[in-house]
């Protein structure tokens, strides 16, 4: 099948409130056009560098998401442009964030990365670190940084159970912040979690925005 064909499938098993990021990591630029062309316009990269370039060469109406690890040494190259960053787990990222972002004279979106799978591969932070930032006096002075929703990636298994019980904790983890730090705060609405292999089930379990790339794009090689 063609991408245009797979991005119209996937969009029809996607409820309306649930925004596709398509993950066009290693992806070229033909291909991501494809998309692009067949109404595409959020698509998510896990190396800054690879973004930048793709962003450079690239219609200006597309939204870049910075879904991987993020170094804080380059924060500086995708400030300028980055709509949402989903990996966010410390506070001196999102200070490096805020002052990038202050200098491009943004308010940059982000999520804080939740570790929720037994895999020590995976990054991210415990409830309670988040919370500590949250109520941190640096935290309220970051003024060009909004805190968006919460993202996490559940283990690599085919154990079902095991999958929706991290996306549960995920769920329950945004449930508790919203109505302990962000009640009042709209913006604060997104839980990023569920890829190709997982999506339906995090949809099921809440989720406002899936991260698929293989089965759009086909197998990475």
């Amino acid at each position: 099948m063609s991408i245009s064909e797979n991005l119209n499938r996937i969009k029809s098993s996607i409820p309306d409130h649930v925004t596709l990021v398509a993950v066009s990591k290693t992806k070229p630029v033909g291909d991501i056009m494809e998309a692009y062309n067949a109404g595409q316009r959020i698509f998510g990269e896990n190396k800054i560098q690879e973004m930048v370039e793709k962003h450079e060469i690239m219609p200006k109406d597309i939204e870049w998401h910075m879904i991987g690890h993020v170094q804080r040494n380059k924060v500086k190259y995708m400030a300028p442009f980055v709509s949402l960053i989903h990996g966010v787990d410390n506070i001196k990222l999102l200070k490096e964030i805020n002052k990038e972002a202050k200098k491009n004279d943004r308010i940059i979106d982000c999520l804080l990365q939740i570790k929720i799978a037994s895999e020590d591969s995976k990054f991210g932070m415990t409830k309670e670190e988040a919370i500590e930032i949250i109520q941190s006096e640096i935290f309220s002075e970051l003024q060009n940084i909004c805190v968006t929703g919460v993202m996490g990636m559940a283990t690599f298994t085919d154990d079902k159970k095991q999958v929706q019980k991290e996306f549960q904790t995920l769920k329950q983890i945004f449930d508790d912040l919203k109505q302990n730090y962000f009640s009042e705060d709209d913006s604060f609405k997104e839980i990023s979690m569920g890829m190709s292999g997982d999506y339906p089930l995090a949809i099921e379990t809440g989720s406002t925005m899936v991260r698929i790339g293989s089965l759009l794009f086909g197998g990475r090689n």
